[in-house]
């Protein structure tokens, strides 16, 4: 797929959400996944029912307040959106997840969100922030990695959550380090292998930093 065509069936989709993609600009080191998080690694989040009035509104008014509380916005509006590769949508990607099918993992592209938005909205009705408008699907973090915020939608209603310092947790790194361990045919190898150069970078850091 050519540069040309994503910008017209990503960007182009996100920039009526609001979002400006900023190609070839994630920093160097960011973490490539995040899971495996508990309870004290949360700095905040909300949840609000599917029959909440004003659903989208009341989404977007809370999603901002915790961006800005939680440092995901930067001084120029920029932070990190996890993209599938290509074209593939968010509801493609559900698909796959659920019939156990082998698929590219995402990757994290950095965005600005501009001054007319609409994340939860727009965005999710976009395909590539959620399953449509209302039903969020979608992991965010800090250009310096200092808070990973995810939405997902359940049964009964959408739920957003921000982890402070994904990069430090233990918990986190346990789970990443399991998947690279994981012997399963359902988990992408490119996705394993990109895991683990970023395990033994971070690895190497930390021996350089301790003066070994």
């Amino acid at each position: 797929m050519g540069t040309q065509e994503r910008e017209r069936k990503v960007y182009r989709p996100l920039w009526r959400a609001g979002l400006e993609v900023i190609p070839n600009a994630v920093p160097d080191g960011t973490m490539p996944f995040v899971a495996g998080y508990r309870a004290e690694d949360m700095a905040g989040g909300f949840s609000h029912r599917y029959g909440t009035a004003r659903l989208v509104e009341r989404l977007n008014e809370d999603w901002y307040d915790l961006a800005v509380s939680s440092g995901l916005l930067d001084d120029r509006r920029e932070f990190l959106l996890q993209l599938p590769q290509g074209t593939r949508t968010h509801r493609a990607a559900l698909q796959h997840l659920h019939s156990g099918s082998h698929a590219a993992p995402a990757v994290w592209t950095r965005v600005r969100l501009l001054g007319r938005w609409d994340i939860m909205g727009r965005g999710a009705a976009s395909a590539f922030l959620g399953v449509y408008a209302g039903h969020p699907g979608f992991a965010m973090m800090a250009l310096d990695s200092s808070v990973y915020v995810a939405a997902s939608t359940g049964e009964i209603g959408v739920d957003v959550l921000a982890v402070r310092h994904p990069a430090r947790s233990e918990n986190i790194l346990r789970h990443l380090e399991w998947i690279t361990l994981r012997d399963s045919p359902y988990v992408n190898r490119e996705f394993k292998e990109r895991i683990a150069v970023w395990l033994a970078d971070r690895a190497r850091s930390a021996v350089s930093l301790s003066g070994g």
